[in-house]
């Protein structure tokens, strides 16, 4: 699914956190959450300015669209979001 318009917005929909996936092994995680029905993949990205803890950047997520058809739903924590 590439387009939000697509989401059935009448019911819950379901979209696991990539923070709590292990980190060397990206692709795979992703597309366990993807079988088991997942309907987005959530990003937080966080920048060690706007919040203390510093997660993944653009190309990590670049590289995970290759991965997953599924949106990502991003959370932007970073101080100059329009940067990027």
């Amino acid at each position: 699914m590439s387009n939000v318009k697509d989401l059935d917005w009448r019911r819950v929909l379901v979209s696991p956190s990539l923070l709590a996936a292990d980190f060397s092994r990206l692709g795979a995680e992703v597309a366990g959450v993807e079988q088991g029905g997942c309907d987005l993949i959530h990003l937080d990205v966080m920048d060690g300015h706007f919040v203390p803890n510093i997660s993944f950047g653009i190309p990590i997520i670049a590289n995970l669209r290759q991965a997953s058809e599924l949106l990502f739903d991003t959370h932007l924590m970073i101080s100059h979001p329009l940067a990027y």
